[in-house]
């Protein structure tokens, strides 16, 4: 033992650490206990607290409402239909970022000469900033320089970002996506490069079709990484594709559409309706925290981690 702490080994031959104190540990973890209470539950607490309260947006005063807040929210079509579309949105973002990723990944991880170059040139929009992604996005999709939009006119299709729902809706999902890729990309590519060559060996003497062997060997010894990106995935489609969205719909026509998070915002800080705002988020916590228990209780019992 050196100074107020020390280690032991225990019968596993793991390291523990000994304190002098009980109350050291504590001590230790209080500076990020301090930042998880500061950031992320006392908003929480306040978003609950002024649920129940209509409230004066230049802070003169509130009105206890009750569920009011709550039952203008779920009686509302409008947030129905932005519900849904938040839905769909979410699974075609994760679905696709998680496919592109893995099949690049899978790709690269079997480039021999110059992997440094293309596994460089499929990570580094991962360092792009979402309203960036969002402005990039609409420069590819612009009516007038857009090169997609000039693709899609050769097939005869009329892409009209911002005035037309479908069209909008088409290029979030697609911007989103491609802003996904060069994270789940990273993932999949250190999860395959940590396979054992002894079983990719011996997985080669036993199956000779490499789909097949992709899909028996390769692909479970994953699972632990692709539940992690799920979960990281989902997590990115309901929340950090606000910045994406937000350039995109900005100053556009109302019939755009947009996802629950960005609707907070349209009522909180736009429409100042801060009771029906902080209704709407305590919904979306919920959704999201049953969302996360129905993975971890359903998905993770899938997953091998030996």
């Amino acid at each position: 033992m050196t100074g107020s702490s020390g280690d032991r080994r225990d019968k596993a031959g793991a390291k523990r650490v000994q304190f002098s104190s009980p109350f050291l540990p504590y001590l230790f973890l209080a500076p990020q206990l301090a930042i998880i209470f500061i950031f992320f539950y006392w908003p929480s607490a306040q978003a609950i607290q002024s649920s129940f309260y209509l409230e004066d947006p230049f802070g003169f005063g509130s009105t206890f409402v009750g569920m009011s807040n709550y039952a203008d929210v779920l009686r509302s079509n409008e947030y129905l239909g932005i519900a849904r579309f938040t839905a769909i949105f979410t699974v075609l973002v994760t679905f696709f970022a998680l496919s592109i990723g893995l099949l690049l990944a899978v790709k690269a991880d079997g480039v021999i000469r110059g992997n440094s170059g293309y596994k460089t040139l499929l990570i580094w929009v991962y360092a792009i900033a979402p309203p960036v992604a969002g402005l990039i996005g609409m420069m590819f999709f612009d009516q007038h320089i857009g090169p997609i939009v000039k693709l899609a006119a050769w097939f005869g299709l009329d892409i009209k970002v911002g005035l037309d729902y479908f069209d909008t809706a088409f290029a979030m999902i697609v911007v989103s996506v491609w802003k996904q890729i060069p994270y789940n990309f990273i993932f999949f590519l250190s999860g395959l490069q940590g396979i054992p060559v002894s079983v990719r060996e011996a997985a080669a003497l036993d199956c000779r079709s490499g789909t097949r062997r992709f899909w028996t060997v390769v692909l479970p010894l994953l699972a632990p990484t692709a539940f992690f990106l799920l979960i990281i995935n989902v997590t990115y489609a309901l929340f950090d594709t606000f910045g994406v969205i937000d350039v995109m719909v900005k100053d556009k026509a109302a019939n755009n559409p947009i996802t629950l998070v960005y609707k907070v915002y349209m009522d909180g800080f736009r429409g100042n309706d801060l009771g029906g705002s902080s209704a709407q988020s305590v919904i979306l916590m919920v959704v999201v925290f049953v969302l996360t228990i129905f993975q971890f209780r359903f998905i993770e019992r899938r997953v091998h981690y030996n």
